[in-house]
Formats: C-alpha cells, structure tokens, sequence
C-alpha cells in the first residue's frame, strides 16, 4: 500500500525536527543527515523543502518572527498606555528571544563562510519587532503621551538599544538582564514623554 504523503506536514516535521537539532547541536554541528535521520524523510525530502540547511533556519526564524509577532499583538492590548506598553514589549522580547535559535542566528551571521544573503534575511527578520515599536511610538504621539520628532529614528533607536541587550541573554543572569531591560526603557522615556 502506498504512502500518503502530504507536502505540507512533511515541510512542517523537517523544520520542527531540524529546529530541535539546531538548538541543541547548534547550526555546524547540525547536518542535513541528522535532520534526515530524526525527521524520518530522506535527504532527498529536506532538499526538496528546503534547498539547503541555510534557507530550512531562514523558514524557521520566520515562523518563529511570525509567532512572536501573533504573541505581541495578543498581549499588547493589555496595556493602556505607551508607556506601559514599551516596559511590557522589553520584558517581551527578553523573554521570547531567550531562546537557542538565538544563539544558531548569532552563530550564523557571525560566520564569514555564510551565505550573504542569508545573513541579509537574518537581519530582515528584525522588521517584525520593529514594526511592534513603531507602532507603541505612534499610539504615544496619537493619545498625546510621546513627543517625538522623527518616528523612524526613535524606533531605529529604541530596536536597537533593546537589542544591544539581547546580545547579554545567555550572559546575565535574569533578573540582572531583566532590570537592565526596564530600565533602558525609563532612561529612553525621559527623552520622548510629554
């Protein structure tokens, strides 16, 4: 009897497979085999899905930015005012980017044997928290909260100052970082609040 095969699940259990892999073997001790192996589809399967290991950690990342952003979109509306949200969104990326990917993406964009334009769509994948900022910085010069002049460079800032912290995830211990994320919010507060 033939087996069903339906492309869609058999993308879906190669990338939760490989993502497991990568976060406990991390992206070079990781090989196309293992993935094989541990998903149960051949080579030929995860080539087919994935034209190679590089672009297969690009999909995941992706997923991975998608949720993040359903997760942040789900919460934000829990807080009323910029303010609070800006605290909530730092506590919220600490939290969710304390992950091993993290460590796989840092590996891979620090690596010169990369692929240049993987290393570009890595960095992309930063859009998505930017766009949860930009949007915290213009619910607070809509309600009148937020003075600022140039959204996009306060944005760039902020995304930026947040993540110069991230690189501290697995460094610090959490209440230390946790701190330093909320207060970086506050210090940035007293140059945009009304």
């Amino acid at each position: 009897m033939k087996r069903h095969y339906d492309s869609d699940q058999t993308r879906k259990i190669i990338a939760e497979k490989a993502a497991q892999l990568f976060s406990q073997k991390g992206f070079a001790g990781t090989s196309v085999s293992n993935i094989s192996k541990e998903s149960g589809f051949s080579k030929g399967h995860v080539y087919y899905h994935f034209e190679n290991k590089e672009k297969l950690f690009i999909s995941i990342a992706q997923d991975a930015m998608r949720v993040w952003a359903e997760k942040w979109d789900a919460l934000s509306p829990n807080y009323a005012t910029a303010a609070a949200k800006l605290y909530a969104v730092a506590t919220f990326v600490m939290d969710n980017y304390r992950t091993p990917l993290l460590k796989v993406m840092q590996e891979l964009v620090t690596n010169p044997a990369t692929d240049p334009v993987t290393v570009k769509q890595l960095y992309n994948l930063v859009e998505t928290p930017m766009q949860a900022y930009m949007a915290i910085f213009q619910h607070g010069i809509s309600t009148g909260e937020f003075a600022i002049e140039d959204l996009q460079a306060t944005t760039f800032l902020f995304g930026n100052w947040l993540g110069a912290l991230c690189l501290h995830l697995f460094t610090m211990d959490y209440e230390t970082l946790h701190r330093m994320f909320q207060q970086s919010v506050t210090i940035f507060l007293g140059g945009i609040v009304k």
